[in-house]
């Protein structure tokens, strides 16, 4: 079978399989601004938690050998990049919003400096689970391979929303989000609450950015996110700040992304760039559809309508 000729199933097959491979870093940095945001705080910054999480992968998967030191050590970049934002917000006065995109500035300038060593060599990259094995098209099979952080993140995703809904620490999440006053009033930490969440929030995030430069696109360079880290806030307030939405979510923003490659796979080449636009145009009209002056969106933590 030629790589032009899987068919219409096989398209639609492809653009599955490219919306888990291009999904699953909206789905760690969706999740991460997720519980960040339920906590009545926003973090744009996470857009140089996850360049910073790439570069550091990369360079740390390239000087052990190990993938998964890499994510580790990715995840340990966001926490302290997420441990800035949260102490530098803690300040009466500062504003978040601005903190956010200052801190993106730094990270992503930050990890350009330091990457520049690691645009050229090769690391170990992140292993990946065939289940295209029973195609004879090689078209499917690179499409139905999903990378071990995929699940990784599916996992997460039931655990966040159980312990938002049912747990201690999911109820304190919730009330800060809500109101602060009531919180204070019932004796919860805010501030310290909100640095976790944003801690958190961040270390997700970069795990995002392990997943761009250990696997898909499976290089380090400077362009590498292409402004999925902003694309994700976006992902957020379109998923209700419901982790499982979170999921549906990436999956959408990545089939967008991997339309364009799966019909090209068939032949059909016009309009390619177009159809790459499609998840920044998606983006752009989930801002429009939910800007309202007049009502709330469901599942809007209290804190933001004050």
């Amino acid at each position: 079978m030629s790589e032009t000729d899987i068919g219409v199933w096989g398209v639609l097959i492809a653009v599955l399989g490219g919306a888990i491979r291009v999904g699953t870093p909206f789905l760690f940095v969706s999740l991460g601004e997720c519980l960040t945001e339920k906590s009545g705080r926003v973090n744009l910054g996470l857009e140089g938690n996850l360049v910073m999480g790439a570069m550091s992968a990369y360079a740390i998967s390239y000087y052990t050998g190990s993938p998964w030191l890499g994510v580790l050590g990715a995840g340990c970049s966001g926490l302290i990049l997420g441990l800035i934002h949260g102490l530098l917000c803690q300040n009466p006065k500062v504003n978040h919003i601005a903190v956010g995109i200052a801190l993106m500035i730094f990270g992503t300038g930050l990890a350009f400096f330091l990457g520049k060593p690691f645009i050229q060599p090769t690391a170990p990259h992140l292993p990946a689970v065939s289940l295209g094995f029973w195609s004879d098209s090689p078209v499917l099979r690179a499409a139905l391979e999903i990378n071990a952080l995929f699940f990784v993140g599916l996992a997460l995703v039931p655990a966040i929303y159980f312990m938002l809904k049912n747990t201690k620490w999911g109820l304190m999440i919730r009330v800060v989000g809500e109101s602060a006053d009531a919180a204070r009033a019932l004796g919860y930490r805010i501030q310290l609450i909100r640095l976790l969440t944003t801690m958190a929030g961040g270390f997700l995030a970069a795990i995002g950015g392990a997943y761009l430069s250990l696997y898909y696109p499976g290089s380090w360079n400077e362009g590498l996110s292409s402004g999925q880290g902003l694309m994700a806030v976006a992902l957020v307030i379109f998923a209700r700040w419901n982790p499982i939405y979170c999921l549906y979510a990436s999956l959408l923003f990545g089939a967008a992304a991997a339309l364009g490659p799966a019909l090209q796979a068939v032949g059909i080449s016009w309009g390619y760039y177009l159809f790459n636009a499609a998840p920044y145009f998606l983006t752009l009209m989930i801002m429009i559809m939910t800007s309202s002056a007049k009502q709330n969106l469901a599942g809007m933590p209290g804190e933001f309508t004050r």
